[in-house]
């Protein structure tokens, strides 16, 4: 890549933010500095400290997980599908998620270069942080501040390469800022050689960071046990599958010692009581992620902040882009608030045990009305609810606004759990009781806390690793996590054929889709969905005084089959193509690899 980032963030000069987080509302709220000389940004605690927040401002946004990030990159899966529908192709997001995505796709550049200024911000503190004479010869409190924001830059950098390489595989790599680089040109580097880098990074920078319960920060910003998740995290993927340079998924032989990186680290977090489960998943969104307050328990390990103020610099779309869309007229029809872009496959909404609660905080069948009651959407049609503009707080629902300030949530506390077990059950080819605890202590709490409905827990390894691969589907549905669990898995492309394969049995109504009702009936004019038949068995009777809505899956060729994953080609589709814009300023990138 040039690294035009001497233009935009040169080691001269830096734009730093500050946030201001209220007690009752948690937005980011930057704050410039200017652009001062590295001299003066690092000359004091309080600068730096302004200088590492401004690392943390290239996160959020519409080229970062404001909406591309989240929302665009992560589909489809068997889980959710992209928008559908026309125009297709259209060189933009309906192409990355129908995997159509051609190099000169308009969504490709502006993340890929946020994510290089956020690596070059991040350098840039890297680089000057330990070299402040209050580094080491500050006050016993200065010099605990400093390695905190040292810690935090590398963790920050960290996430900023895992974001790139797990898109773009092998990238070009620069650990130092680009003051002290004379190259312009970077060649690719080896995405195995990034993972391990980062994965020291983190080793040194956990240590640097406190424990949640030892500072006041919030989860906005990296606490130790956010970086020691995210080590865990990074320690899979590269012991994961990845598309290689000659078209083919390898991982290599020396996985199980990620394996153990990831399982190590993982048990150090559940052995504090930093963090823990909300007894309630729905809480964990509703009245922490969409009510703009932090999760009690510490189950949020780490969300990106999001500055609030209707700014597609530093705002979100969640909310918007996805989940529920309200009319705006009183009279329902076609006009409505919000996109509903991301589509809860039937398959999906189907694959969940009746009595798991997780379903119906995952999957949203419905639209708003405008005195907030709930209009029932189809089985084809329904939308993905983690993040609903009806749960907002305060209420946007009369907002023509496409910013709504949500957090997004990086990892949680249950993925710190179903990692152990899942890093466990690899190392001893089989889940030790440790492993079926982890996994049973989410399982668990998806069913509301009632162990006697979660089914029995697999104790071979085939069995048990087949159970993880559903349970992390059932938890994480859309967190963005889904499509790259499936590829670090190898699994990308059968989930999406066997998706496929499913989608027709529905249409067929055959088994296990056979006894599916036409039509679900339900009380209208309702705050919330109450619904009077089964999902389960064929439409009765309509019950006196209901309003219905049709649940055959019927039109699944034409809404769904007709778009989703249409263009997928196995041993391509797993990475995206770097933008045509970086290929052709960087004669050292040798072009585009996987077949673009």
């Amino acid at each position: 890549m040039k690294t035009n980032l001497k233009l935009i963030i040169s080691g001269l000069l830096i734009t730093a933010t500050i946030f201001t987080i209220s007690s009752c509302k948690k937005f980011l709220e930057v704050e410039p500095i200017s652009s001062f000389g590295n001299d003066y940004v690092f000359s004091n605690v309080t600068n730096a400290q302004k200088a590492l927040l401004g690392v943390y401002s290239s996160l959020g946004g519409d080229q970062g997980y404001g909406i591309r990030l989240s929302m665009y990159y992560p589909y489809d899966n068997d889980e959710m599908m992209g928008q559908g529908g026309t125009p297709y192709p259209d060189n933009e997001r309906r192409d990355i998620a129908h995997y159509n995505v051609q190099p000169a796709n308009t969504q490709l550049a502006g993340p890929f270069n946020q994510l290089y200024v956020g690596i070059e911000r991040a350098n840039i503190c890297i680089d000057n942080i330990p070299k402040m004479d209050a580094y080491t010869n500050g006050s016993a409190s200065d010099q605990k501040e400093l390695k905190r924001l040292y810690g935090e830059a590398l963790a920050l950098r960290a996430q900023f390469y895992f974001e790139v390489i797990r898109n773009w595989g092998d990238v070009p790599a620069q650990f130092t800022s680009s003051i002290n680089v004379s190259d312009p040109y970077n060649a690719r580097t080896d995405r195995d050689t990034i993972y391990n880098r980062i994965i020291r990074d983190l080793a040194v920078a956990a240590p640097l960071v406190p424990w949640r319960t030892e500072s006041s920060v919030t989860s906005d910003r990296m606490s130790q046990g956010a970086i020691r998740a995210l080590r865990a995290r990074y320690a899979l993927f590269r012991g994961g599958y990845s598309l290689r340079q000659d078209k083919t998924m390898k991982r290599n032989s020396d996985y199980k010692t990620f394996y153990q990186i990831a399982k190590d680290e993982c048990a150090i977090i559940m052995a504090r009581a930093d963090h823990k489960l909300n007894p309630s998943f729905q809480s964990v969104f509703k009245d922490g992620i969409n009510a703009h307050k932090f999760e009690a328990n510490g189950e949020v390990l780490w969300e990106v902040g999001m500055t609030g103020g209707s700014s597609g610099v530093g705002d979100s779309k969640l909310g918007y882009y996805n989940g529920p869309r309200q009319f705006t007229v009183a009279t329902p029809g076609t006009t409505a608030a919000g996109n509903g872009a991301l589509t809860i496959l039937p398959t999906y909404f189907y694959a969940f045990d009746a009595n798991d609660r997780r379903r119906d905080v995952t999957c949203a069948p419905y639209d708003i009305n405008l005195d907030m009651t709930l209009r029932p959407r189809s089985l084809v049609t329904m939308l993905d609810g983690k993040f609903r503009r009806d749960w907002q707080v305060p209420s946007v629902t009369t907002s023509a606004s496409q910013y709504f300030g949500v957090n997004w949530p990086v990892i949680r506390f249950s993925d710190v759990l179903l990692m152990f077990a899942e890093a466990d059950n690899e190392l001893n080819s089989g889940p030790t009781a440790a492993a079926k605890a982890a996994f049973e202590q989410v399982r668990t709490r998806g069913f509301g806390g009632n162990a006697a409905l979660i089914g029995t827990t697999p104790s071979d390894y085939v069995g048990f690793f087949n159970a993880i691969v559903k349970e992390r589907q059932f938890e994480f549905g859309g967190e963005g996590i889904r499509k790259y669990d499936l590829i670090r898995w190898n699994l990308l492309s059968s989930k999406i054929a066997e998706t496929k394969a499913n989608l027709t049995l529905m249409v067929a109504k055959a088994a296990p889709y056979n006894n599916l009702p036409a039509t679900m009936y339900y009380t209208p004019n309702q705050p919330t969905v109450v619904w009077l038949n089964s999902f389960y068995a064929p439409s009765p009777a309509a019950p006196a005084g209901s309003a219905s809505v049709a649940w055959n899956a019927t039109t699944i060729n034409t809404t769904l089959l007709a778009y989703y994953s249409i263009a997928f080609t196995p041993n391509k589709s797993e990475l995206l193509p770097l933008p045509q814009s970086v290929i052709d300023a960087n004669p050292k990138l040798g072009g585009q690899w996987y077949g673009y």
